[in-house]
């Protein structure tokens, strides 16, 4: 249970630290940078949940009996 709670404080963080960097650059007219900034957080994230993604398409796939 314990790191189900810990990947989301995890999401979180990088939530806030990519809404923080995306002003700061947008302020200082670099968009591109924004925007390059926000897939980045995206993609962090993403391959942080792979695993859980992985487990809940076994978990389906069990449970249907596929």
């Amino acid at each position: 249970m314990c790191m189900q709670i810990n990947i989301v404080f995890q999401i979180a963080a990088v939530g806030i630290l990519v809404a923080v960097l995306n002003q700061v650059l947008i302020r200082a007219g670099r968009e591109e940078q924004a925007m390059m900034t926000t897939l980045a957080g995206l993609v962090v994230v993403l391959f942080w949940l792979i695993q859980y993604i992985n487990k809940l398409f076994q978990t389906v796939a069990t449970l249907f009996n596929l």
